[in-house]
């Protein structure tokens, strides 16, 4: 049996206590049988690939690539895959470039060595990092069977120092933040932007995220926004108010269950 993280609470509270125990929580978890089966041998299986068809078509390999981007949802879209992969991610017109999701175009880059032309060859540590994030990654996906908001968190914390890091202009940074789903949710849900804001064009969406994040935090700057008591601050708001939102729905439910016995009386 799989080790299951344990989130007893939701909210602030039950965010400090997974704070508290996710290293222990964390490392039973990558020691469980299931974790331990798909990530022995690997690295070996993974420097044997010569083609995104090899990777297709091994599934325990796939099933770890996929995992490390958070894709492991396309475990069974073997031929969307391999279009992903064969196309790369240097022409525009590249199945990656046209996706929102950049998770898609993250992985035609780290894989460019199997699409056509490429060397064959994985970069050194490529399958040491795969194997890295694909811990972090599957861990998160286990707390959020137990709790999806924290899993968001989790996710918050690793990404956006991430983007922050990355070499590109402020604006850059801040689409990146759009075409990653788990960082646009907490950012979106702690600035209260209405759902009405995904129907907006993509260049009014970072404008207007941009302007949001300068009068609720003060700065609009992607490394001070990435900074720990600003990811702390970020998160926190965003644990807050799904927790309203879950409250509301809440009463709702039970405003409504009481006006339907009133009216049974």
């Amino acid at each position: 049996m799989s080790f299951q993280p344990i989130v007893p609470l939701g909210g602030l509270a039950g965010w400090e206590f997974l704070k508290r125990t996710r290293e222990h929580q964390e490392n039973s978890f990558t020691a469980s049988p299931r974790m331990s089966r798909l990530t022995r041998g690997f690295a070996q299986d993974f420097a044997k690939l010569r083609s995104a068809e090899d990777l297709v078509g091994n599934r325990q390999a796939l099933d770890v690539v996929l995992g490390a981007y958070g894709l492991q949802a396309d475990l069974e879209n073997r031929a969307f895959i391999k279009k992903v992969i064969t196309d790369g991610a240097t022409d525009p017109r590249a199945l990656s470039n046209r996706l929102a999701d950049k998770r898609y175009n993250a992985l035609a880059r780290d894989m460019a060595h199997l699409a056509p032309g490429g060397t064959g060859q994985a970069p050194q540590d490529l399958a040491e990092q795969l194997l890295g994030r694909f811990r972090t990654m599957a861990f998160e996906v286990a707390v959020g069977d137990s709790n999806e908001s924290m899993r968001l968190g989790l996710a918050f914390e690793r990404k956006l120092p991430e983007i922050a890091a990355a070499s590109q202009s402020d604006a850059a940074q801040w689409f990146s933040v759009l075409g990653d789903l788990p960082t646009r949710r907490v950012i979106e849900t702690a600035l209260g932007l209405p759902k009405e804001f995904a129907s907006l064009d993509i260049e009014e969406q970072a404008e207007r995220l941009r302007a949001a994040a300068r009068k609720r935090f003060g700065t609009d700057t992607m490394t001070e926004l990435a900074k720990p008591e600003m990811i702390a601050q970020i998160t926190q708001r965003f644990l807050l108010m799904e927790q309203v939102k879950a409250s509301q729905t809440g009463m709702s439910g039970a405003a409504i269950a009481l006006s339907l016995l009133s009216r049974a009386g």
